[in-house]
């Protein structure tokens, strides 16, 4: 069966996961995080993509960004790679790609899924055990979101800022949701869309979407066509 293209939507939210090959750790000091950070940095500037959350863990890292235009997302993604894959292999001495295939990417709803998949994301050092509070983790975007630094790489997202009128009560509700966890069954979806590429949203949005782009957003549903009844013969 043929590969579905990315769905990629202009001025709507993403979410995309990319994994190393095999597990290789893409990170193995400050200095491989601290050049990742700047190049997506630049990356973003250069071809207008808004990074509204982040994590990268030692093996994958996930975004949630805005892609200002069709083709902005692919060429962000392009570009962090013709860069850091060079700068990696001088560094440690070896050849070839460091991701496992193309990446991941789907389309949210920002209004369901905006604070869920930004929870979701900067939990994972919590969930693999790295840390015993997501504060405690430098490479992620969720300093910022509770005020413990300001990261320029984060463009906050209007969800975001209607968390409340202060940054102080943004930051504080947004702590307090990091607290109480997200559910499996979200965490189950959330990981599912983005594995697959199917957009994540009401019916309504799913609707709005498809009149966007030819591809499919949505699985096709199982099962053979319902059979129409027959016509009553007079």
């Amino acid at each position: 069966m043929a590969r579905l293209p990315r769905l990629v939507i202009p001025q709507t939210l993403h979410h995309v996961l990319q994994r190393s090959h095999e597990g290789i750790l893409l990170f193995r000091d400050n200095e491989d995080y601290t050049t990742f950070l700047s190049w997506l940095a630049q990356a973003a500037k250069q071809f207008q993509v808004a990074i509204h959350a982040y994590i990268l863990m030692p093996d994958h890292f996930h975004l949630l960004l805005t892609p200002s235009d069709e083709q902005g997302l692919s060429k962000f993604m392009q570009w962090v790679g013709r860069y850091y894959v060079p700068y990696f292999n001088r560094k440690y001495q070896r050849s070839g790609s460091l991701w496992q295939g193309r990446y991941k990417a789907t389309v949210l709803e920002a209004e369901r899924h905006f604070l869920q998949c930004s929870l979701y994301v900067e939990g994972s050092p919590l969930r693999s055990g790295l840390v015993t509070d997501a504060s405690e983790y430098p490479w992620s975007s969720y300093q910022h979101h509770i005020g413990q630094r300001t990261d320029p790489l984060v463009s906050d997202h209007p969800i975001f800022w209607a968390l409340g009128n202060t940054p102080f009560q943004r930051e504080a509700n947004y702590k307090e949701m990091m607290s109480q966890s997200l559910s499996v069954a979200d965490m189950a979806q959330l990981d599912n869309a983005v594995q697959k590429g199917w957009l994540l949203g009401s019916a309504s949005f799913q609707k709005e979407i498809s009149k966007l782009t030819e591809r499919r957003v949505a699985p096709a549903k199982r099962g053979r066509p319902r059979k129409m009844p027959k016509a009553p013969i007079d």
